[in-house]
């Protein structure tokens, strides 16, 4: 479950660069009576971009986490029956839920709550249904989704950083469920 929700969590990375990018302010002064603000200022203008960059901070150890975890053993070989491409739906969880949260006024309280209450629930969502493989960061970072059919299991979803197809051997390791990560071997 721990690992889910990291994952979820890492999911949202994208999510906080492009928010802190939009919403980050500094003051500028080109003159002559210009003078420094105190960083207390500076932290009360971007409060939402300093939320921002802490859960992107968390999603880096939470991604060295995941390297950490998927380093360890691994089964037996096993020989690739029948294989699906699903790297398509990175391209679903980025269009349908990154992209619109973009819009929201964060400047409003209500459209804040409302903006965090929409995450938890999404989060609450992907990680009970097993689709925090969905991850767009994940597709960033090279992994791709495939769901494949082996003599030992059928209709196993796997996370790789390799090109896979069918006749492929691959040691895999279990995530959650039928959500494996693999290596073509």
């Amino acid at each position: 479950m721990k690992l889910k929700i990291q994952l979820y969590v890492l999911s949202l990375w994208l999510l906080f660069i492009l928010l802190f990018i939009n919403k980050v302010s500094f003051p500028t002064c080109f003159g002559i009576n210009c003078g420094f603000i105190s960083f207390q200022d500076i932290l009360e203008m971007n409060i939402i971009p300093s939320i921002s960059l802490i859960i992107v901070i968390l999603g880096f150890i939470f991604y060295f986490q995941f390297k950490y975890i998927i380093n360890g053993n691994r089964s037996l070989p096993e020989k690739i029956s029948k294989i699906e491409n699903l790297n398509w739906e990175h391209l679903t969880f980025l269009v349908t839920y990154i992209l619109p949260f973009l819009s929201f006024n964060l400047g409003e309280n209500r459209n804040g709550l409302i903006f965090f209450l929409s995450l938890i629930i999404i989060g609450f969502i992907y990680v009970k249904t097993n689709m925090f493989y969905t991850n767009p960061t994940l597709a960033l970072l090279g992994y791709h989704i495939y769901k494949i059919s082996t003599a030992n299991n059928d209709g196993i979803i796997i996370i790789t950083k390799d090109i896979i197809k069918k006749d492929d051997w691959i040691k895999s390791k279990l995530l959650s469920d039928n959500i494996y990560i693999a290596n073509k071997t």
